[in-house]
């Protein structure tokens, strides 16, 4: 045992420093005990590629001599506007002019670990077989040294800034401090009197262009800590800038993997079983191998894949083969399902937190109690699984998007039996993801087409695939169970929840290469924290407890736009929503009572209820109330909806949210409007039945999403913060359903108690 000084930090959430060419990776532990890994490497270096002209300062920035500055993004662009905010962030701090700012996606490297995801998931990330119990902090700091090992670059949990927000800045100072020395040299100054301003150094009058002085600062050292610029009279921080890949996205010139054009490139199709543990069975090749424009098949134990000139021609040969599956075990159905989670319901738990003794506080008490359910959600984005991939003597380029770039390389690796270091992976923007592109499928698939056949691919799913295939968020079943006080209020609180322990599938699948079915089953039965997190976490309730009850539903599932908040709120707010009721008390002051230890979610509450001219949840107003927390960010929001002849109809969202500090407010309130759709997208519809393995949904227009004139007028406010920024991407989707639901109970009387939002009872 040796004691080593953390250069991580505890919290993860950024690096006290960046040095211009390497960072120190090390870590503490309680009482300075810590853990010492043999060989463990501690210095890693930017692997960035340099232009003629162009400089590397360090892993976040280059210079190029004509005055351009492309700063390195680590965090995968499916839309929340990373490519914009990170180097909104350095333009920020360099004193850069923001028409000279170009991106580049960061390669692979320990350097931009999302530490934050780890510590937060840590139930997700601890690596268990290499990580003694009895200090915690030692734990803590192994499963951070572990990450930086696999160069963990997660993007996910509304990470990107509060993770690298500090790294990023830290590389700009350091960066600006290098300019402002070699400017200082040609004029006999001192860089410290120097200051930078709209991409100039400037000294009184004097000034120089940062690309007339990169070369030379290029070769200096750093200083050893950071030193921030002061604060400018036009910052860009906190402004409504346009973002960086918007253009691109408006005229069509933005590439994403379905882009990518090789020589000699040729595209694929593929079929997949049901869902389980499907095997390929047989092929009706004769009929297959007539199909026109056919060029080549692939057998694999799980999936049938034809290559043809063009995709189309590859999907129809897809049809005449008639690929026939078989799978082992009892077939997934929705029916079985529903079964399984009841049942799991029924059964004993896992304790996973508690506040105070809730047996003895309801010991002898009348009980309140109430059931809810969620279907399982698909992830639906409009860019269908696509990954493009090409031999290159002995070694393979993939291009494809990916939540987890070091991890899809390497499944690409394990699959095809080439080292790691043989796979080039150029990571893409999504077109849409809510986590479904930390699933690699489609990469290994077009990884082993390519080298089978020994030319350039691309594979993209279908839409039916794309649905069938989907690994959906877990569907879930709730027993809310209470003791009130004198006054109505809740003074015990008992969340039990029957849902699959979803984490441990998706570590077994990203970490370790397991296939889904494997994966699902060997992690059934195991309580799982993460699962079950975001419950009445605001609420002041003196004995409060949550139990897990792991439930083998034989589907695998996956990590979703809000993960387990997108339902626990639901449960929540829902049952909050009915003992207010029950006590006749206003909806409003009833959360109000339980929100001193809240200040800031109580806050927005306040103020959501004023804009929205709350009318106290009275029958007939059809108004509904719901609030949640998450990833430091807080929303309040009040629905107005009722029944229409079209069915559910859902008038007006009024939002408030308190997320900290602001990057760039355009793009926080495009996070949380479509955080809100994507919430009413999973309220009224984003699911499908399953049968004999198999989705029943094969299109868009089969899994009941809502239409543009079903999406209501949408009002958000942000609460004026200096705190550190919070999360934005999913603070949006949890409160949307409750609050709908507490909504159509307003305006008809009738209590709904399970998603996709419906009349039949429980």
């Amino acid at each position: 045992m040796t004691g080593i000084r953390d250069k991580v930090g505890q919290s993860g959430t950024r690096l006290p420093h960046v040095s211009r060419r390497q960072l120190l990776v090390g870590a503490t532990a309680a009482g300075g005990l810590a853990l010492a890994w043999t060989f463990w490497p501690r210095d890693y270096e930017p692997n960035l590629t340099a232009a003629r002209g162009e400089h590397v300062f360090n892993a976040f920035l280059k210079i190029g001599e004509d005055g351009h500055i492309a700063m390195v993004v680590p965090q995968c662009e499916m839309g929340q506007g990373v490519t914009t905010l990170l180097p909104q962030i350095m333009a920020d701090e360099l004193g850069a002019d923001w028409r000279t700012i170009a991106v580049e996606t960061a390669p692979i490297n320990p350097l931009y670990t999302n530490t934050l995801v780890v510590d937060e998931d840590s139930a997700v990330f601890t690596p268990r077989r290499l990580v003694p119990d009895f200090v915690s902090d030692v734990r803590g700091w192994a499963r951070r040294e572990w990450a930086v090992r696999h160069a963990v670059m997660l993007t996910a949990n509304s990470s990107s800034v509060r993770m690298f927000e500090g790294p990023c800045r830290d590389a700009a100072a350091q960066a600006r401090a290098l300019l402002m020395m070699a400017a200082a040299r040609r004029w006999d100054a001192d860089w410290q009197q120097c200051d930078t301003e709209g991409g100039f150094v400037t000294f009184g009058k004097k000034k120089l262009r940062f690309g007339d002085v990169a070369a030379a600062a290029a070769l200096l050292e750093p200083p050893a800590e950071p030193v921030y610029r002061a604060s400018s009279g036009d910052p860009l921080y906190g402004k409504e800038l346009t973002r960086l890949d918007l253009p691109s996205k408006v005229d069509g010139s933005a590439n994403y993997a379905g882009d990518i054009r090789l020589p000699d490139m040729v595209f694929a199709a593929i079929r997949q079983g049901p869902l389980g543990a499907t095997r390929l069975k047989s092929i009706d090749r004769k009929a297959g191998m007539t199909s026109p424009g056919l060029l080549h098949i692939v057998e694999h134990d799980r999936w049938f894949a034809t290559v043809a000139r063009n995709w189309w021609a590859a999907n129809r040969a897809l049809d005449h083969f008639a690929p026939v599956f078989e799978t082992a075990g009892t077939p997934i159905s929705s029916d079985r399902i529903d079964k399984v989670l009841a049942a799991a319901l029924k059964a004993d738990g896992y304790r996973i937190a508690k506040t105070g003794d809730v047996a003895e506080a309801m010991e002898g008490r009348t009980k309140v109690s109430a059931h809810y359910a969620v279907a399982p959600a698909l992830h639906a984005p409009i860019e269908t699984r696509t990954a493009t991939a090409a031999p290159d003597r002995g070694r393979l380029r993939v291009w494809v998007a990916t939540q987890a770039p070091a991890q899809c390389r390497d499944a690409i690796a394990a699959a095809t039996g080439l080292s790691p270091s043989d796979v080039t992976l150029f990571p893409m923007m999504a077109g849409g993801s809510f986590d479904a592109c930390l699933d690699h499928s489609v990469a290994v698939q077009a990884a082993i087409i390519a080298l089978q056949i020994k030319r350039p691919v691309q594979l993209a799913w279908s839409r039916a695939e794309e649905i069938m295939r989907d690994i959906p968020r877990a569907p879930a079943r709730a027993k809310m169970i209470a003791t009130l006080n004198a006054a109505g209020g809740i003074d015990a609180l008992v969340a039990r929840i029957a849902v699959p322990p979803t984490n441990h599938e998706v570590r077994a699948r990203l970490f370790d290469n397991t296939p889904a079915d494997v994966a699902q089953r060997d992690a059934a039965g195991a309580p799982d924290a993460v699962a079950v997190e975001g419950l009445a976490n605001a609420y002041d309730i003196r004995h409060f407890a949550v139990d897990h009850c792991p439930a083998d539903i034989g589907l695998p599932t996956a990590r979703w736009r809000g993960n387990a908040d997108s339902y626990t709120a639901f449960f929540t707010e829902c049952f909050i929503d009915e003992m207010a009721a029950r006590a006749g008390s206003d909806a409003l002051s009833y959360r109000m009572a339980m929100l001193g230890k809240s200040p800031l979610l109580a806050r927005c509450l306040l103020t959501a209820t004023s804009l929205a001219g709350w009318e106290g949840g009275l029958s007939g107003t059809a108004q509904g109330l719901a609030c949640h927390s998450m990833r430091g960010s807080h929303i309040a929001l009040v629905a107005t909806a009722r029944p229409s002849e079209r069915g559910l109809q859902v008038e007006q969202f009024v939002a408030v949210v308190d997320a900290g500090r602001l990057v760039n407010p355009a793009i926080a309130r495009q996070q949380v409007e479509g955080g809100l759709v994507f919430g009413l997208a999973a309220a009224v519809g984003a699911t499908t039945d399953y049968e004999g393995g198999l989705a029943t949904a094969r299109k868009f227009g089969q899994l009941g999403l809502p239409h543009l004139a079903q999406i209501p007028e949408i009002l958000i406010e942000f609460v004026d913060s200096d705190r550190d920024p919070g999360g934005l991407g999913e603070i949006g989707v949890p409160a949307v359903a409750p609050a709908i639901a507490n909504a159509m109970f307003a305006a008809t009387g009738h209590r709904i108690r399970r998603l996709p939002l419906s009349a039949q009872p429980l």
